[in-house]
């Protein structure tokens, strides 16, 4: 593999934002459950970073330096209501709930919007040629928080939010988000529905969450009918189920839209036991996934691919996924072996099962809608 100029966001801040006192999802004590660690696990993020530490590949990244996204970032995405209920919640000493699943813990909007400047800065990095690419770890993630509102551990949208900052700001001509992490992005699709200029795929396990989103009939509205597609998979699709949906549809939406960038929501839950998925990407379909990415991005884009982090719950198995990514866009191999991959790939159900190639068919139909650049 060529080595590329790989960029690297991180700010230890990103760790610091912990759902406390929860059994799972489930506030504990109004449940009386015995208190526990919320899902959403900072220690997730830290030893993802830290297996890229340890592993001697941090040392070749480029550290990309970012701030904190102003208000008037934030609020080309979200409604003045929304920002001021985070800005209010989060100076609460015990914080608050924003309902649908996303805590406000103290001191939250501090950190989202580090998280949101650190999206903004890794898309401008990338457009300004400054890197080849970049994997920005973030946390909290984005991908659900709708323009009114926070949703699924996320509060504001950091992939929509710098999917606009390249738009209304620096002028992209058109920019395409591919979202593999295992639950719909609706934030994303929320956020852009109406917007010509964006091409927006989620690759998720069908009715996981939201349960009411992510079906195969949004494809955008108005002018931008067709730049809208869902591609639910059923639970237990394995790496080569995502690989011939890429095949089928997300490649050549891709090469039909031709966007001046893409951008990877980029979740690992739909990885083999993660504990809020049903699915079993291994970490060597994360790299092939992430070749599949960047070969397209060279042929229509020069390459220029942003990966922006979302979910994923698994302490045993992110790390791992995120170094198969990392090394794939750098194109620098690291002497660490994922202790599991042995094991995902020899479990039943690997390969492409009848229902699942059904399903592909079935999203495919929305292709032709997709407009065409040259």
């Amino acid at each position: 593999m060529p080595v590329r100029k790989t960029g690297f966001i991180w700010n230890e801040k990103f760790a610091w934002f912990e759902l406390r006192n929860y059994g799972g999802i489930i506030p504990a004590q109004a449940y009386h459950m015995q208190p526990d660690q919320h899902v959403y696990d900072p220690q997730v993020v830290r030893r993802f970073r830290n297996l890229v530490d340890v592993s001697g590949l941090l040392d070749k990244l480029v550290d990309l330096p970012f701030a904190a996204a102003t208000t008037e970032d934030i609020g080309r995405v979200h409604t003045a209501a929304h920002i001021d209920s985070v800005v209010a919640l989060s100076a609460h000493p015990t914080g608050g709930d924003s309902e649908d699943n996303a805590p406000i813990p103290f001191g939250a909007f501090e950190i989202a919007s580090l998280a949101a400047g650190g999206a903004i800065a890794a898309v401008d990095a990338v457009m300004a040629r400054e890197v080849d690419n970049v994997y920005a770890l973030l946390r909290p993630a984005g991908h659900h928080a709708r323009p009114d509102r926070s949703m699924g551990f996320c509060i504001f949208s950091n992939a929509a939010i710098a999917g606009r900052h390249l738009l209304d700001v620096r002028g992209a001509g058109r920019i395409a988000f591919v979202d593999w992490d295992v639950h719909h992005g609706n934030g994303t699709q929320a956020a852009l529905y109406d917007e010509p200029r964006a091409l927006t795929i989620s690759l998720h396990q069908e009715r996981l969450y939201p349960v009411d989103d992510g079906f195969i009939e949004q494809i955008g509205d108005g002018a931008a009918a067709g730049t809208n597609l869902n591609i639910p998979l059923p639970a237990g699709s394995g790496s080569e189920a995502y690989c011939e949906a890429y095949d089928r549809i997300v490649i050549p939406a891709l090469r039909a839209f031709r966007p001046d960038i893409i951008i990877v929501p980029s979740g690992f839950d739909a990885g083999a036991m993660d504990p809020m998925g049903r699915m079993m990407v291994h970490s060597d379909g994360y790299r092939q996934l992430t070749q599949k990415l960047m070969a397209i991005a060279d042929e229509i884009c020069g390459g220029r691919l942003a990966f922006l982090h979302e979910g994923g719950y698994s302490r045993w198995t992110v790390p791992y996924f995120g170094l198969a990514v990392i090394e794939e866009l750098s194109g620098i191999s690291t002497e660490v072996v994922d202790p599991h991959l042995d094991y995902h790939k020899l479990v039943a159900g690997q390969d492409v099962l009848p229902h699942q190639r059904a399903a592909i068919e079935a999203a495919a139909v929305n292709l032709d809608r997709v407009p065409v650049h040259s």
